[in-house]
């Protein structure tokens, strides 16, 4: 059986990482997983799987890339590399 303390750190993880993917609605379009589950994962209702671990962790290199991205691409508008 997983750790309590390890579990609730799982699931705060997992919640800022929703944050930062913008938030319930963008991360349930991101994961195509239901807005309900995703709350479900995030109070403990519902345990969070390997498989949507790495499938956060996935989406979010994903992010990553379109941001380094977009941020390339406002770089000669703004004199910087």
């Amino acid at each position: 059986m997983t750790d309590p303390d390890t579990s609730a750190a799982a699931r705060d993880h997992f919640a800022h990482c929703v944050q930062v993917l913008g938030g319930v609605t963008a991360a349930s379009r991101r994961l195509d997983i239901d807005e309900r589950a995703i709350r479900r994962f995030i109070n403990g209702e519902r345990p969070l799987g390997p498989t949507l671990l790495a499938d956060t962790a996935q989406v979010l290199r994903r992010l990553i890339a379109d941001a380094q991205a977009a941020q390339a691409g406002l770089a000669p508008f703004i004199g910087t590399n």
